[in-house]
């Protein structure tokens, strides 16, 4: 089984409120080997000022992606590496949002039916109450780290790739040692049902809101208010034109 190990960063935490990939990075595991000469790493213009509480995370600023391209000139490069493979992410949910929202945005083919590993979820049940970032199972599972000052997609992709060899036994390979995989549609919302969830999720409160008892005489004051607003507007008010 191919694994890709993947990882991202952004200019924040949600795709569709408008925050973009800065950065993706991915290593290839065969036969239980990294194989570094067979990765896929880009920085990338998002198209949008970068947080400097973001910057501060990762040290990917402005200037840095300046001259870098969009992520849709990336993408059908990132398509083909990634083609076949099973993709390994920590924390699969928010890294798969924004690739399956980017390829979206460029009219390219979903990956929603791509199996993915998400370690996160894995270490999870094997450490429960306790803390599960990439840092703290580096510790755990005696992975080097010495040299992660900051947040980075391809170096993050690199330790994950030793931690899910850790995870799952080490280098030699054995049955049942791989974990079990999910299509991207389990794990990520597909950006279409995310818009339209999100959308009644702003009416929902006024929908489920109890219709107002109005009586009579308010009822003809506020129109009698209407019709003199529009007379002194010149017939100019937007609750007389026509539909568009």
């Amino acid at each position: 089984m191919r694994l890709i190990v993947l990882d991202t960063e952004t200019t924040g935490l949600n795709p569709a409120g408008g925050d973009r990939m800065v950065e993706i990075g991915a290593v290839t595991i065969e036969h239980r080997t990294i194989r570094r000469d067979r990765t896929f790493h880009h920085y990338i213009n998002p198209g949008r000022p970068i947080p400097q509480e973001v910057v501060r995370i990762h040290g990917i600023d402005d200037r840095k992606v300046a001259n870098e391209p969009r992520f849709p000139a990336l993408a059908e490069e990132f398509l083909a590496f990634i083609a076949g493979a099973t993709l390994v992410i920590h924390n699969a949910p928010f890294d798969l949002g924004f690739i399956t929202h980017e390829l979206q945005l460029a009219g390219l083919p979903g990956i929603h039916t791509m199996p993915v590993i998400d370690t996160l979820t894995f270490a999870r049940e094997r450490h429960p109450n306790q803390r599960n970032n990439l840092d703290a199972l580096c510790d755990r599972y005696g992975i080097e780290r010495g040299h992660r000052t900051r947040h980075g997609a391809l170096l993050d992709a690199e330790l994950l790739a030793e931690l899910y060899l850790a995870m799952t036994g080490g280098r030699q390979f054995s049955l049942g040692t791989e974990l079990h995989s999910r299509p991207v549609s389990a794990l990520v919302q597909l950006p279409q049902a995310s818009s339209v969830r999100d959308e009644r999720s702003e009416t929902a409160p006024l929908v489920r809101r109890a219709s107002l008892a109005v009586p009579e005489h308010d009822t003809y004051a506020h129109q009698a208010m209407l019709e003199r607003i529009h007379k002194e507007s010149g017939g100019k008010t937007i609750w007389h034109q026509p539909a568009l």
